[in-house]
């Protein structure tokens, strides 16, 4: 994630433009005083996370831009990059919390194996038969702004007025990334450089903070001068 930052509002000790108070000239230059910063946003960042190999089956991670759809129990659509899934005791696809990707996909349970290509097309080989037969197509989403997606946790994000309304289509179609099976997406934060940037702004802050107890040790020296 990223912030941006908005100052506060600014004291007046001389305004813009005012006049001067010897010659009745227009003071070229104001002297202003801040309050400080807010928070203005957090916006996500999408950059594409690093691929992890599973042993399941059933995990995917998209290359490129799309979301997972799955539907919540109140029957809402929510969206997701987590590709974790599993087989629900019915057979659908489900999240790890049981959200049921869409459009639903059932595999049979004489299924011995299932293959899903980079297009989203499951197949699955189910005994006595030498040709796979085709139990589903995945569809992908995604938004105009992504990042007015609104989180709510558990890798899920919901629809709203800011990220517009989702565009669907299959994996690999202009618009939309291919899914890897055996993969998943892990995030895209890099430990080791963000540490580093922690580590400069805590030295940062201590160098700052010597300063100003210097210049106060500084200011109590001349008080103190007879």
């Amino acid at each position: 994630r990223r912030a941006e930052f908005q100052d506060l509002m600014y004291q007046n000790l001389r305004r813009v433009g005012s006049n001067s108070s010897d010659s009745g000239s227009v003071v070229p230059a104001g002297a202003q005083v801040g309050l400080g910063v807010k928070t203005a946003a957090i916006y996500r960042i999408s950059e594409q996370g690093n691929l992890q190999q599973t042993s399941n089956s059933f995990d995917l991670a998209i290359r490129g831009n799309g979301y997972f759809q799955v539907t919540l129990p109140g029957g809402e659509t929510a969206y997701t990059r987590d590709g974790t899934f599993s087989l629900s005791p019915q057979g659908e696809v489900v999240t790890s919390d049981g959200h049921v990707v869409q459009p639903g996909i059932t595999i049979p349970t004489n299924a011995t194996s299932v293959t899903i290509n980079s297009a989203g097309q499951v197949q699955a080989t189910i005994g006595g038969q030498t040709a796979p037969s085709t139990v589903g197509q995945l569809q992908l989403a995604s938004f105009p702004n992504e990042a007015g997606l609104d989180a709510q946790g558990d890798n899920l994000m919901l629809q709203t007025s800011a990220s517009g309304n989702p565009v669907t289509g299959a994996p690999g179609a202009p618009g939309f990334g291919s899914v890897l099976q055996g993969f998943i997406e892990t995030s895209n934060v890099n430990v080791v450089s963000e540490i580093t940037n922690l580590i400069t702004a805590q030295r940062a802050y201590e160098m700052n903070s010597k300063v100003i107890t210097t210049s106060d040790q500084m200011l109590s020296t001349l008080t103190n001068l007879r």
